[in-house]
């Protein structure tokens, strides 16, 4: 017969098991007996400390280490607890995940403590498992006599805020405010990290005041991760103000908090005063690294300040900096939108020989800019060398060679890349047929830009207002103003937006076929729609007035401009250049006064622009006659009186 047992086994003294064979106890935690025989009863009955009983133990909490004192200090060397391993294991994401979760906890009479919890969240196996994450969370929420510890919301709250998923954070931080709990270091920092590069501010705030009034120093950590929150939602002026605090704090600033108030000028489209930052860290003996320099030059791209950027790439060759890939891209991308191909070509060549490795974009960008500078000689050497080097080129790199085959003239050779391409299952783009609309139309070659343009449809390819504007191009100077009007229409029935451009070449045709009024009200239906005249437009809409003999009339127009905030600053030099090519020195001269008169210009300018007018209109004695003499300068006495010489004397002298 049994002997009663008056001590009850502690659930803690068991291992989860590792396969199906009976469980046996071991002492304080140490590591169960590695022998694989049977443990006798005897042992049992000589041993004082072994005493069993006909009920079973109370479910016990189980910790995430052997030895939980001191963990925080000592969690790196101290090994975890089989149980860990074994819950993991049953976190699978299954639909019955919860309920395998009670059994197992169930069968070994265990409850997971908040600091086992907490553990779990923070493993490897689920940093990028935010869905198992919340579930196992609150599963282990619902445990008898369990409730939460600040820990266990840190976790959880960093492995969503991987996801990016705010709402769910909403949520669980919610709960979170809601309960009582003594804000921690850790605890806080945590928090504000993941808010701040989710851009969270409100629940970023939240956490602020209670660091505050649990009377926690901010760190340096701290203060960036604030920082960087703030700036991510643009509230750049409190990002400021948290700055100030800092430079004249215990804390200062280092180059991460100066990087984080540069990106968030730069962001904010105030990219001097992140240079101003930028000259403030030497003040303050912080030295910018590569991300400041990056922050910067993307900004300065972006605006189109090309010389700042390629002084900003200087400044980091001098410091013996790391040079990015994409600060190469950037700088040689300047220069050559700026049309200085050979000094990109330059920097790409230093770029090679420091190691760096090009790219289809950097080697795009080159060609591009050699082309458009009229080298399609280089253009095509430096085409071949990418393929060469292995860089396959894509629909943007054969779209620019043809491009610039097409604008040098050499259209048979653009159709032989255009062709390649549709062999060879190249993207071909609305880039390349405007392309070879545009160079076919120039070329007088009309019938086969309007085979390609049909053939867009065929293929699939939208047709963009480049590809609809380059046809009507071809059409209006080829005389065909009726097919280029009909094709005005359909780009307005097929939706495709008709650009300031659209209207600048049919204007210009229509007063080349003498169809004023329909050009004048072609006008008017452009800015009725909205659309806001360009200087090309206007000069395209005085040329033809002007040569009509309606020069009060464009005069008039444009004064009509002006409160739409267009001003074309060369208006009346155009005019009177147009008057005087077409032999109308007259009107030439009553529109030099007219413009002195109204007080448009200076009588100066006025006849510089009248003398030039003459001289490229080949009339160079009337050019020379108003250069020596007193003409829209001189003054005449009539009387008490002093009035200018006018401009039309020239014609009655």
């Amino acid at each position: 017969m049994r002997k009663t047992l008056t001590r009850p086994l502690s659930a803690t003294h068991l291992l989860p098991p590792h396969n199906s064979r009976p469980l046996r106890p071991f002492n304080n935690g140490r590591s169960p007996p590695q022998t694989s025989k049977p443990v006798s009863t005897s042992h049992f009955c000589c041993n004082p400390r072994w005493v069993f009983t006909t009920s079973l133990p109370p479910p016990e909490w189980v910790e995430p280490f052997y030895d939980i004192s001191d963990v925080v200090a000592n969690s790196k060397q101290l090994e975890p607890s089989p149980w860990v391993n074994q819950i993991l294991k049953l976190l699978d994401n299954s639909p019955n995940m919860e309920l395998n979760l009670d059994d197992y906890c169930h069968k070994f009479l265990i409850k997971l403590s908040p600091n086992f919890v907490a553990f779990v969240l923070r493993s490897v196996t689920l940093h990028e498992k935010p869905d198992i994450a919340l579930r196992f969370f609150y599963w282990a929420g619902k445990q008898r006599n369990y409730a939460h510890n600040i820990e266990c919301y840190v976790a959880l709250i960093d492995i969503l805020s991987v996801s990016g998923d705010s709402d769910r954070i909403r949520n669980v931080f919610g709960e979170f405010k809601g309960m009582v709990f003594v804000m921690t270091v850790s605890g806080a920092n945590s928090f504000i990290k993941s808010f701040g590069n989710l851009g969270m501010v409100e629940e970023l705030l939240w956490v602020w005041r209670r660091m505050k009034e649990n009377a926690i120093e901010p760190s340096l950590y701290t203060y960036n991760f604030l920082l960087n929150g703030l700036v991510n939602s643009m509230f750049v002026k409190s990002a400021e103000r948290v700055f100030e605090v800092m430079e004249g704090g215990k804390i200062g600033p280092d180059v991460v908090t100066f990087n984080t108030m540069i990106k968030g000028y730069c962001k904010s489209g105030k990219t001097q005063k992140a240079m101003e930052k930028f000259r403030a860290m030497e003040a303050r003996n912080v030295d910018p690294d590569k991300i400041t320099y990056m922050t910067l030059m993307q900004a300065c791209y972006s605006e189109g300040d090309f010389d700042t950027c390629l002084g900003l790439y200087h400044e980091m060759e001098e410091k013996d900096l790391e040079i990015p890939p994409h600060a190469y891209s950037l700088v040689i991308g300047g220069l050559c939108k700026d049309g200085k191909a050979v000094e990109g070509y330059t920097v790409f060549e230093d770029m090679i020989r420091k190691g760096s490795k090009a790219n289809v974009a950097i080697y795009t960008s080159l060609i591009d800019s050699y082309a458009k500078g009229g080298n399609m000689e280089e253009a095509i050497k430096l085409f071949e060398r990418m393929k060469n080097e292995g860089f396959g080129p894509d629909e943007v790199t054969y779209g620019v060679i043809v491009n610039g085959l097409c604008k040098s003239g050499r259209l048979e050779e653009a159709m032989e890349y255009f062709d390649f391409c549709k062999s060879n299952r190249v993207a071909v783009n609305a880039m390349f047929y405007s392309s070879l609309i545009d160079g076919l139309g120039k070329a007088g070659r009309v019938e086969e830009a309007g085979e390609l343009f049909e053939e867009m449809v065929e293929k699939e390819c939208p047709r963009d207002s480049y590809c609809y504007n380059a046809l009507i191009d071809a059409l209006a100077k080829c005389g065909k103003m009726d097919e280029a009007l009909a094709l005005f229409k359909r780009m307005e029935d097929e939706g495709c937006d008709q650009t300031v451009y659209t209207y600048t070449i049919l204007i210009s045709g229509l007063f080349r076929e003498r169809r004023n009024e329909e050009a004048l009200k072609l006008w008017d239906t452009m800015i009725d729609n909205g659309i806001t005249p360009s200087a090309a437009s206007f000069r395209a809409l005085s040329t033809g007035l002007c040569l009509s003999g309606k020069v009060a009339r464009a005069c008039k127009i444009l004064d009509e401009l002006a409160p739409m905030g267009v001003i074309p600053e060369t208006a009346f030099e155009d005019m009177i250049n147009v008057l005087c090519k077409a032999g109308r020195i007259e009107q030439a001269c009553k529109l030099a006064d007219g413009i002195v008169d109204r007080g448009r210009e200076i009588p100066g300018r006025v006849r510089t622009v009248l003398i030039n007018a003459l001289r490229k209109a080949g009339n160079a004695d009337l050019a020379m006659k108003l250069m020596h003499s007193k003409i829209g300068i001189g003054y005449d006495r009539m009387g008490s009186f002093k009035r200018r010489v006018k401009f039309q004397i020239l014609m009655n002298s």
